[in-house]
C-alpha cells in the first residue's frame, strides 16, 4: 500500500536573529581590530627610545639584516637604559664556539662588558669543552670572570662538586663559584634535590673560602629556593617583557639570552649586576 507524502511545513525565516548575529559578528570583529592597534601602539609607545635606536636614529649604527631587530633588542636596549650605571656582564659557555677574547668589550658599541661567567662543569662528569680557552682569554682580556657549573640533579651531588673543584682554580679578583641550577628531580622528591644542592653548596664554600652564588630562573627561585636557601646571593633568569628592572633581593638578573657580542659568532646571555663596578669588586675572592 502506497503511503501518502507528507508535506512538511517550511521553517519561517528569522530576518531578526540573523541580522543580530551578523552585527554582533562585526563587533567582535572591529572590536578584536581595536584592540590589536590599542596593544601595538601602547607597546610602541612603551619602547619608544628603544624603537628609535634600532630604527637608525643613531647616526654611527650600521645598517642590519632585518632578522636583527626583533622586539628582543628593542627591549634589550630598554633595560640597559634602565640600569645605566651598574655593571653588565656576559656567560658564556661552549655553545659560544671558539670566542675572540680581544674584540670582547662592549654591547652595542655603547654598554661597557666588566665581566663574564664561564661555565666549567656539567653533572659529575663533564668538563666544558671551551672552558679552558675562555678561562684564560677573559683574564687576557682583563675582564672579572667567574665559573659556574650545570648542576644535574639525578646524580651524586658530592662527585659534582669534587669535578668542578677539580677544574677550577679561583684567583684573587675573580668572582664567587656558581651553582646553575635549573630542573627539577625525575626520580627523588623537591626535598631530597636540596639536600644534594646544599652537599655541593658546602663542599665549595668549605675548599674556595667562599660562599657561592646560586643560578636559577624566578620561577624557580621563588617556589623551591628563595625561603630555604636565603642565605645565598642569586643570580636569576628572567627574559619577559614584562620584567624591566633587577629586584633588590638579586645580585645579577640575567635578562636576555639573544644578545650580539663582538668576538662571538653566536647570541649570546647579558646579566646586569646590582651595582656598579667598584661594588662588584667588594664580592670577588680576596
Amino acid at each position: 500500500m502506497r503511503r501518502k507524502p507528507v508535506r512538511r511545513k517550511p521553517v519561517p525565516f528569522r530576518k531578526s536573529k540573523k541580522k543580530a548575529s551578523f552585527f554582533s559578528g562585526k563587533v567582535g570583529r572591529y572590536s578584536g581590530i581595536l584592540f590589536l592597534v590599542v596593544f601595538v601602539v601602547g607597546t610602541a609607545y612603551h619602547y619608544r627610545e628603544g624603537l628609535a635606536y634600532y630604527l637608525g636614529f643613531k647616526s654611527d649604527k650600521v645598517l642590519q639584516s632585518a632578522t636583527s631587530k626583533h622586539l628582543s633588542d628593542v627591549r634589550n636596549f630598554q633595560v640597559l637604559e634602565k640600569h645605566e650605571g651598574k655593571s653588565i656582564g656576559l656567560d658564556v659557555s661552549e655553545y659560544q664556539e671558539k670566542i675572540s677574547w680581544s674584540y670582547v668589550d662592549t654591547l652595542e658599541q655603547k654598554y661597557r662588558l666588566d665581566f663574564v661567567f664561564i661555565r666549567a662543569t656539567v653533572g659529575k662528569d663533564r668538563v666544558d669543552r671551551q672552558f679552558k680557552r675562555n678561562w684564560l682569554g677573559a683574564k687576557e682580556n682583563k675582564m672579572i670572570r667567574g665559573a659556574y657549573h650545570y648542576y644535574r640533579p639525578n646524580e651524586n651531588s658530592i662527585e659534582q662538586a669534587e669535578l668542578f673543584i677539580k677544574t677550577v682554580t679561583l684567583r684573587k679578583g675573580d668572582l664567587p663559584p656558581v651553582l646553575d641550577i635549573e630542573k627539577l628531580p625525575k626520580n627523588q622528591s623537591i626535598d631530597s634535590l636540596k639536600v644534594g644542592l646544599k652537599r655541593w653548596l658546602h663542599k665549595v664554600e668549605s675548599h674556595y673560602k667562599v660562599k657561592p652564588i646560586i643560578y636559577t630562573g624566578e620561577n624557580y627561585y621563588d617556589d623551591f629556593l628563595k625561603e630555604e636557601f636565603s642565605a645565598y646571593l642569586f643570580w636569576i633568569a628572567n627574559y619577559n617583557f614584562y620584567r624591566e628592572s633587577i629586584e633588590e633581593d638579586w645580585l645579577f638578573w640575567q635578562f636576555t639570552e639573544k644578545a650580539t657580542v663582538p668576538g662571538i659568532k653566536t647570541s649570546v646571555d647579558i646579566n646586569i649586576y646590582n651595582g656598579d663596578l667598584e661594588q662588584l669588586g667588594f664580592i670577588t675572592v680576596e
